[in-house]
């Protein structure tokens, strides 16, 4: 194997998955020198970020000396997210003390799916416990600094799998979503964040739908046509999944260089709770009206209609119980429950709060967000796109939404202005969504804007994505220090 120079393998991990796997198959460098320089480089730059909780380095070179799969992307290093996508033989903790020492007896299917696809999986990226928190600073791992501004969040809850990306340790990372947790991040760390549709990529075989069917699993990356190629690797249905997706028209890489025609853009700053929206980020949604506009696209304002009281409490309803059943689940599988201080005060009032939610409570709740489905499906039918900014303000300082053992419910107050934007509607609804980086504040910090699709709809997203990453080209931007 030739040894790169340090210049050398910078050069490699600014470049995208897509380049990455070119080169490999080129012959031009080989899968083990990609995966010695991203080892290289978390190994340098990650004390600074807290990204990686759990390396896999060794286990990462025995499969590529052992060889790799031919995938669209054979040899390209990957991070898994510490939370529900399981690596056999690999520490897995959902960022709780609860599992500080748990290790995984098997593979998801998304993983097999991954390795299928040539990806070489360098370890374990940083999670809030359990993936509830909006920001990424569980108190086993401690806080992922954002590279962007190390003082302030990445976001969360695949908060390290952003900054991994962000900072280039790797050009792309596993993350999940089960109500922003792709797309906020990706707005705090200046990436693209594609949640897939409903049932889109399989949860098997631990789980069916997740959340009934909120949760969606699937990637950060610098550039769309990594993202998209990565769901044309990892997308389909599974023996035994509960429901389907529509099914896709054809690959959805192919959908990045297609033109989206003019499209119908519905486009709101109204939050949810009428919470005040940050000066930077509304400017980042005018920018992104204007963009649009001169793009050929015909943006309207109008407020996305049904998200009542009634809604919003719903939605906590699903939240509580999904806390009590992450507890029962894992005290299932570990056969004992948690002692109190194996869990942060957060989790343990939201457990506590899920625990009083009544069977006939969930399904009521899960009634009500059905008929608000219907009422968003409607709204969907006058305009193709939903636009607003990703996050009412831009990343918070660290610290901001942790929560105390005097003040457990800290960061559900310190979060509702700063997760304004109703993002939820597409879990609940199963529709698509994505997290644009087109903006950034006075001060350098990334700004994304929000855009919601139809169900079935990652085509016209993938399109429209493409369209505003050619005329406004983001990737090329890297954090100073990275």
């Amino acid at each position: 194997m030739t040894t790169l120079t340090a210049s050398d393998a910078d050069a490699l991990t600014a470049l995208d998955a897509t380049d990455q796997a070119a080169l490999v198959r080129a012959g031009t460098v080989s899968a083990e020198e990609l995966v010695t320089a991203a080892i290289a480089r978390i190994e340098r730059l990650d004390p600074g970020l807290n990204a990686v909780i759990t390396p896999a380095f060794d286990r990462a070179l025995d499969q590529v000396r052992a060889g790799l799969p031919d995938g669209p992307f054979r040899g390209v290093p990957y991070l898994l997210k510490d939370l529900a996508t399981e690596q056999a033989g690999v520490r897995f903790t959902e960022g709780s003390a609860f599992l500080r020492d748990h290790v995984s007896r098997r593979d998801q299917e998304l993983v097999r799916r991954l390795r299928a696809a040539g990806l070489v999986l360098l370890g374990k990226t940083n999670t809030p416990e359990f993936g509830m928190s909006p920001t990424c600073e569980p108190l086993l791992h401690g806080p992922t600094r954002n590279p962007w501004d190390r003082t302030r969040t990445t976001g969360g809850s695949s908060g390290g799998s952003a900054a991994a990306v962000a900072a280039r340790l790797v050009p792309a990372a596993h993350g999940n979503d089960a109500g922003g947790s792709l797309r906020f991040p990706a707005s705090c760390c200046g990436l693209f964040g594609l949640k897939p549709g409903r049932a889109r990529v399989p949860l098997g075989p631990a789980y069916g739908d997740a959340f009934g069917g909120w949760a969606a699993e699937h990637a950060l990356t610098r550039t769309v046509r990594d993202s998209a190629a990565l769901l044309d690797a990892v997308a389909g249905p599974e023996p035994g999944d509960p429901y389907p997706a529509p099914p896709a028209a054809g690959p959805f890489r192919a959908e990045v260089d297609r033109e989206p025609g003019r499209l119908r853009i519905a486009y709101s700053l109204r939050t949810a709770g009428g919470h005040p929206v940050h000066p930077d980020c509304a400017a980042a949604l005018d920018d992104a009206v204007r963009l649009c506009a001169g793009l050929g696209h015909e943006p309207a304002e109008a407020h996305l209609p049904g998200l009542t009281d009634e809604v919003s409490d719903a939605i906590g309803t699903v939240f509580g119980a999904a806390m009590a059943w992450i507890v029962a689940y894992w005290t299932r599988e570990l056969g004992r429950p948690p002692r109190p201080e194996e869990l942060e005060p957060y989790t343990r009032a939201s457990w506590e709060h899920g625990r009083r939610v009544s069977a006939g409570d969930y399904l009521l709740a899960v009634t009500t967000l059905q008929s608000f489905a219907r009422t968003v499906a409607g709204f969907l039918t006058r305009y193709d796109l939903w636009l607003t900014p990703t996050l009412a303000r831009p990343p918070l300082p660290l610290g901001e939404m942790t929560s105390t053992e005097d003040d457990p419910w800290r960061t559900a107050r310190a979060a509702a202005p700063f997760v304004a934007f109703p993002a939820v509607v597409a879990n609940l609804t199963g529709a698509p969504a994505m997290s644009v980086p087109l903006y950034r504040s006075a001060t350098g910090l990334p700004i994304g804007v929000h855009v919601l699709g139809r169900p079935g709809g990652e085509a016209t997203l993938l399109r429209l994505a493409g369209q505003l990453e050619r005329a406004r080209p983001w990737s090329r931007r890297a954090p100073g220090g990275c």
